[in-house]
């Protein structure tokens, strides 16, 4: 592609995505086509020949976007509502056009070192510790993982040599996400080996049945090597006892790794960051500025006070030679610290987010998604044929229609048939609950209102 045909088709490109973001609220939020309709309209074999760019763009607008779910409208309260923001997407753009891969400092120093400073203004917003040490990953899986395979390295590090170690525990909440099962699966800990911790009736873990659960671990001579503590679990958002379990974990000496991967970022608000008490004595943590920090999905950040033991825990006894270069106190290879050895240009599309807010545009969006949460949990309260069905501790809120569990199933469906809005569904208590999560930028209070109207009309 010429210089000139690449700016022609930029130009139509970018008109279009301003045109999106301004019109997305024209789209139906949720797709509804037939399973396969896609499969069907394009053809079942490449083409032998290269097609013009005015014919791929037009079948991407007839063909790829009606069938989209739009994770960017206003109106999508499934899951974790989320934004990718003007300034994000800039970002990404500029890095997918440098297209640089900085494995090594060497391979690409700016982008090595624009990633310490833009986590290090993040971690100092969050009000962490100096020495908590960041590097950013696709997602919370990936990153999780990294931290519990530094965890089995503190405890048991002959298992990286020798693959044998003694049975290693690791204990987390009853509602913690599936990712932490599948890392401790992923790093050899065994699916058995794996606690699911009672919670108290917010949802949260409850710290005497975690110290029951290593008690009786210990006495049947296992390892216990690992908590995690989750802030804002998925199904609720729940946030578990932060300072109780530090003391627990720390009376034991276990590993523990903050789940912050959404409710992270409220740390930021002052009126919430007393939960996060104690967050600098915990081993690692993590947090997805592509869940409520207004950043294009991916990037994850996992931060750890403990970075020669996550470095140690992937560590071979011979480094290939391609992957050899001379050492500097300053120039960082931040491969050695993961298990990919490609790393995106990640950080730029933080760094313009961040720079493009600041702390104080960023907190005000965080607040006023907070104070929505709040004004939709009253009006729920308020209609006596509603009920919320677990505490709203961030800004999502759980809730359901006080009939059977057929009834609300039905009242899911109708809402995301509407077109008019998207909500994803969960189970607490046993019973079948709407899940309403409010993060986009876009969201306005009337958003809300009309969305909650709609739904009060279906009963």
């Amino acid at each position: 592609m010429s210089p000139e045909e690449f700016r022609a088709a930029a130009h139509q490109v970018v008109d279009w995505m301003a045109d999106y973001l301004r019109d997305v609220r024209e789209y139906p939020v949720l797709a509804n086509p037939e399973p396969g309709a896609l499969i069907d309209r394009l053809p079942a074999h490449g083409p032998e020949t290269g097609e013009p760019m005015a014919a791929i763009l037009d079948d991407f607008q007839k063909l790829i976007v009606p069938g989209l779910t739009h994770w960017n409208h206003p109106r999508f309260f499934a899951f974790f509502s989320i934004t990718a923001s003007g300034p994000g997407i800039l970002g990404e753009m500029l890095s997918s056009v440098l297209n640089v891969q900085h494995m090594l400092w060497k391979a690409s120093p700016a982008a090595t070192e624009l990633e310490q400073v833009t986590l290090g203004w993040l971690r100092e917003w969050l009000k962490l510790p100096p020495e908590y040490f960041g590097l950013i990953h696709d997602t919370a899986s990936t990153a999780s993982m990294h931290a519990i395979l530094a965890a089995r390295e503190l405890a048991a590090p002959e298992a990286r040599i020798s693959g044998e170690h003694p049975p290693l525990i690791l204990y987390k909440s009853e509602h913690a996400h599936n990712s932490i099962d599948k890392g401790a699966v992923v790093v050899g800990v065994g699916a058995a080996n794996i606690r699911h911790i009672a919670t108290d009736s917010d949802f949260r873990m409850r710290p005497e049945a975690l110290e029951a659960s290593i008690e009786q671990d210990l006495a049947a001579g296992k390892k216990p090597f690992c908590v995690v503590a989750t802030m804002g679990t998925t199904a609720m958002t729940s946030a578990d006892p932060l300072e109780a379990i530090l003391r627990i974990a720390g009376k034991h000496g276990l590993w523990v790794h903050v789940d912050a991967a959404y409710g992270g970022p409220a740390a930021l608000l002052e009126e919430l960051r007393p939960m996060f008490n104690g967050i600098e004595q915990a081993d690692s943590m993590v947090l997805n500025p592509h869940k409520w920090l207004f950043t294009p999905f991916d990037l994850s950040i996992l931060y750890t006070r403990r970075p020669e033991i996550l470095r140690r825990s992937l560590a071979l006894s011979e480094v290939p030679a391609y992957l050899r270069v001379a050492q500097h106190e300053r120039a960082l290879n931040y491969s050695e610290y993961t298990l990919p050895l490609g790393r995106r240009f990640r950080s730029l599309k933080l760094w313009f987010v961040l720079r493009y807010y600041g702390r104080e545009g960023i907190v005000r969006v965080l607040r006023e998604h907070v104070r929505l949460a709040q004004s939709l949990a009253g009006w729920i309260r308020e209609d006596r044929r509603f009920e919320l069905s677990a505490p709203v501790v961030f800004s999502l809120v759980c809730f359901r229609y006080k009939g059977s569990d057929q009834e609300n199933r039905a009242l899911f469906e109708q809402i995301n048939a509407s077109g008019e809005a998207f909500l994803s569904s969960t189970e607490l208590n046993g019973k079948f609950v709407l899940r309403w999560a409010i993060g986009n930028m876009g969201t306005t209070e009337q958003d809300v209102r009309e969305t909650w109207e709609m739904i009060r009309s279906f009963v």
